[in-house]
C-alpha cells in the first residue's frame, strides 16, 4: 500500500481540497489512521460514512486529513475521525476540516471527545470540556460467570423499544439510526426488572478484537452485569471499553485485566442535554460516535 503521509512541498496550499468523504476515500483513511496507530479498521470507516457525513483533504489524490459528524435528531450529534496526516499539521488544516464540520451540522448542539493535542483547537471554536473517558483494554483475566437469565438475557428484536427509550433517557437525545445498526452488528443484552428491560449493552467487532459498548444501566452493579454476560461468553479475546471518569468502574476494570492506556476530553458545542434517568451510560459505542 502506498503510504498516506503528506509529502510537504513549496506550494503549501496548491492541489489540497476540501471535499465530502465518500466512499472512494475509505481505502486513504484507513492508511491514515494507521499512519496515526489508531485501531481502525477499513469496517469502522465504512460504518461511520454509513451513518454520518464527512469531510476529507486531498493533496494529490491523497488523504491528508479526515472529520466526521453524525446526526441524533435535528438539534445533536456527535463528532469525531478528526485526523490531519503528521506531516500536514500546523498548517491550518485541522481548523479548515473543523469549521467546514461545523458548518455542515449547524445549528445542532455537538459533542466529542478530545485528545490532549485538540483540545485548543476546540476551545476557540466554543467548545467546553464537561467530561472525561477513560480508555481501558485488554485480555479479561479469571472466570466470568453469565448472571443468571432472569437477571440478563439475550436481546430480543422486541426489545428495541425499550433500549431506544433507555438509550434517550441516558444520553439526553434520540440515536436510533445509530442503535439499529449497533444492534444489528453485534450481540446485545438486556437487563431485567420485573421481567422488562431496565439496562442494555452490546459487543461487537471493532479494532483489534470487540468494544463492549454502549453500556446503559441504573447502577454500577447493573452495568457490571451486563459486562459480565458479554465477556462469559467471550473467552480470551482482546476487548476494549470506553467509561466515563465517573462511572467507578475503572477499578473494576483494571482488576480483571483491562488497564487504562489512554483519556479523552468530553466536549460539548452548544446546549448538552442532560440525561432525564435514571439510566445512565457506563460504556460507550466509541469515543466518535458516544
Amino acid at each position: 500500500m502506498a503510504s498516506a503521509t503528506y509529502q510537504p512541498r513549496d506550494r503549501e496550499i496548491e492541489n489540497v481540497s476540501l471535499v465530502p468523504f465518500a466512499r472512494a476515500h475509505l481505502e486513504g483513511a484507513l492508511k491514515l489512521s494507521q499512519e496515526m496507530s489508531w485501531p481502525y479498521r477499513i469496517e469502522e470507516w465504512d460504518f461511520a460514512l454509513q451513518l454520518g457525513h464527512g469531510f476529507v483533504l486531498q493533496r494529490d489524490g491523497a488523504v491528508i486529513g479526515t472529520a466526521f459528524w453524525w446526526p441524533y435528531g435535528e438539534a445533536h450529534a456527535s463528532a469525531g475521525m478528526i485526523i490531519v496526516a503528521k506531516a500536514a499539521q500546523g498548517r491550518g488544516y485541522g481548523a479548515q476540516l473543523m469549521d467546514a464540520l461545523l458548518a455542515s451540522a449547524y445549528p445542532r448542539a455537538i459533542v466529542l471527545n478530545s485528545t490532549a493535542e485538540g483540545q485548543a483547537l476546540y476551545r476557540r471554536r466554543g467548545f467546553a470540556p464537561i467530561g472525561v473517558i477513560h480508555q481501558h483494554q485488554g485480555i479479561p483475566t479469571g472466570r466470568h460467570e453469565a448472571p443468571r437469565p432472569s437477571l440478563v438475557r439475550a436481546m430480543a428484536p422486541s426489545d428495541f423499544e425499550a433500549i431506544a427509550r433507555l438509550d434517550r433517557q441516558a444520553m439526553g437525545w434520540a440515536r436510533r439510526p445509530l442503535l439499529e445498526r449497533l444492534v444489528q452488528s453485534g450481540d446485545g443484552y438486556v437487563l431485567l426488572r420485573d421481567g422488562m428491560p431496565h439496562g442494555y449493552g452490546i459487543s461487537r467487532r471493532f479494532g483489534r478484537g470487540l468494544v463492549v459498548g454502549p453500556v446503559v444501566a441504573e447502577s454500577q452493579v447493573d452495568a457490571r452485569a451486563l459486562i459480565e454476560a458479554v465477556l462469559a461468553r467471550l473467552g480470551s479475546v482482546f476487548v476494549r471499553i470506553d467509561t466515563s471518569a465517573s462511572s467507578q468502574l475503572g477499578e473494576w476494570l483494571e482488576g480483571i485485566g483491562l488497564r487504562q492506556v489512554g483519556d479523552a476530553t468530553t466536549m460539548v458545542l452548544g446546549t448538552q442535554m442532560p440525561s432525564t434517568g435514571p439510566a445512565r451510560t457506563f460504556a460507550i459505542a466509541n469515543q466518535s460516535f458516544g
